[in-house]
């Protein structure tokens, strides 16, 4: 940090987020770090964090007496009864921030119970606790106070060599829930209609390879979180809330479609939301930025999100980080089928794609580009969640056999099924607002597919680094970065 005197640093709420900035802020030169949790934890902080200079408090009321900047890292649902009860013993001048993933009930708590001479510079790391806070985007959120306050907090978080994002609250809520409400809502959604139909997608042949492998890990990367990650999103953000209804709707719309046999309607629908969303014309396969510099640099602004790199890799790349196929099936599955060694089962059981198909059919009649906010939100995990519909889209071949595969193909229909009637349960839970239904409907499917967490993880994680080693122009794995 710079020569001026360091701030001290106060945290309320030690989770796992909680634990990650004390850990890292104290790594980092924090001289001064309090912390605390609930009352009932303070003996196990204390022997936990005992000789390594970051200090549990038996309250939050210590906490804020003695901070100059306090970080609120706590559940977006037990925020506003934390700050009123802590907030009025914050220290004269201090600055508070609250690392949440959904703003808008921050702000009113703050502004209710923060006394009048605190200023509020907020943050949000937008990434999980168990990954590197380097290069990633780190939003600050200035509200109220002198503009030296912002200056205060990037010198805090200095040694996270994150990447700053200056946005308001409104702003911050609209561009969470553009990139993650829907995405989140479609693969709830998969591993609810999995566990429903009691079936291990990696060990079924048409979920092995390709496309499928990506839509699996991200599934279970999500059930292997805690609730709560989802569920303040999803239940807190009003903007959320109108996207996940319409998500559950454009599922329930293209299936009628599907099951009534209007091909017509449906390639329309398909093709009209890819290109509202991405900006290709039907029959047109885009090409990447990297083959058509003298285009892009002529383009206009609203025509540069045509011409871009892939997210995703080739599915060769992608069929490595499968939790099935020929070397990671369980020996009865491998037994069962021998002749799925080798074989790209994607191309040869195509498949509706359904809950892709719906997500840009939700993202098209909302109006909505995620593309546009992927310079600030876009960490290696939203770009997997965006990246896996802009792969299918972006191939005009993939599409259209998605589209076949949605009007003739019955081997998949059965999973169709079990996925509509899962997005509209998803649909109605949130629309109910209740935290504990949706821990309960999130925690069944997650016990379901516990067992694979560490594995999915580790996969994961890979497929993660490889598109962080494409988006940064090394080659991965042999392969070209363009596709």
């Amino acid at each position: 940090m710079s020569g001026q005197k360091q701030p001290v640093v106060g945290i309320i709420g030690m989770g796992d987020m909680g634990r990650m900035y004390a850990k890292r802020l104290k790594a980092g030169g924090v001289d001064s770090i309090y912390v605390c949790d609930k009352p009932e934890s303070y003996e196990t902080l204390q022997k936990e964090f005992e000789g390594t200079g970051i200090i549990p408090l038996p309250n939050g009321h210590s906490v804020s007496r003695l901070s100059d900047f306090i970080i609120y890292s706590v559940e977006a649902a037990a925020l506003t009864a934390v700050v009123r009860e802590y907030g009025p013993s914050t220290k004269i001048g201090a600055v508070v921030a609250g690392q949440t993933s959904v703003k808008a009930p921050e702000k009113e708590a703050f502004e209710n119970y923060l006394p009048e001479d605190v200023g509020i510079t907020s943050v949000h790391s937008l990434h999980g606790p168990t990954v590197t806070t380097e290069g990633q985007p780190l939003i600050i959120i200035h509200h109220r106070g002198p503009e030296s306050n912002i200056k205060m907090v990037e010198d805090v978080f200095r040694s996270f060599k994150s990447r700053y994002v200056y946005l308001s609250y409104e702003e911050h809520d609209e561009v969470t829930a553009n990139t993650q409400a829907v995405t989140h809502a479609a693969f709830l959604s998969m591993g609810t209609a999995w566990k429903n139909s009691s079936s291990y997608p990696w060990e079924t042949a048409r979920y092995v390879s390709g496309i499928e492998v990506v839509k699996v890990n991200i599934t279970l990367r999500i059930y292997s979180a805690k609730w709560h990650v989802y569920a303040g999103l999803a239940l807190l953000n009003p903007s959320a809330k109108i996207q996940i209804q319409q998500y559950s709707k454009s599922v329930t719309e293209l299936f009628k479609l599907m099951v009534e046999n209007k091909q017509k309607e449906l390639q329309d629908r398909v093709w009209e939301s890819r290109e509202k969303v991405f900006g290709w014309k039907k029959n047109q396969d885009p090409p990447s930025s990297s083959s058509s510099s003298t285009s892009s640099s002529s383009s206009s602004s609203s025509e540069n999100h045509q011409i871009r790199d892939p997210i995703l890799l080739s599915e060769k790349i992608l069929d490595e980080f499968s939790l099935g196929g020929s070397s990671n099936l369980n020996s009865s599955s491998s037994s069962s089928s021998p002749s799925n060694e080798g074989v790209n089962v994607n191309s040869s059981t195509p498949n509706s794609h359904l809950s892709l198909l719906a997500m840009v059919d939700c993202w098209s009649k909302l109006g909505i580009r995620p593309y546009e906010h992927l310079t600030v939100a876009g960490t290696p995990v939203f770009m997997l969640w965006i990246g896996v519909a802009e792969y299918l889209f972006r191939s005009t071949s993939l599409l259209s056999s998605a589209i076949q595969a949605a009007l003739s193909d019955r081997i998949h229909r059965p999973d169709d099924i079990e996925f509509v009637v899962a997005a509209r349960g998803w649909s109605e839970c949130i629309s109910f607002g209740n935290f504990d239904l949706y821990q309960k409907r999130f925690e069944e499917t997650s016990n379901f597919f516990s067992p694979r967490f560490e594995e999915a993880t580790k996969l994961g994680g890979r497929m993660i680094k490889a598109i962080q080693d494409m988006q940064a122009g090394k080659k991965t794995n042999g392969e070209p970065n363009v596709q």
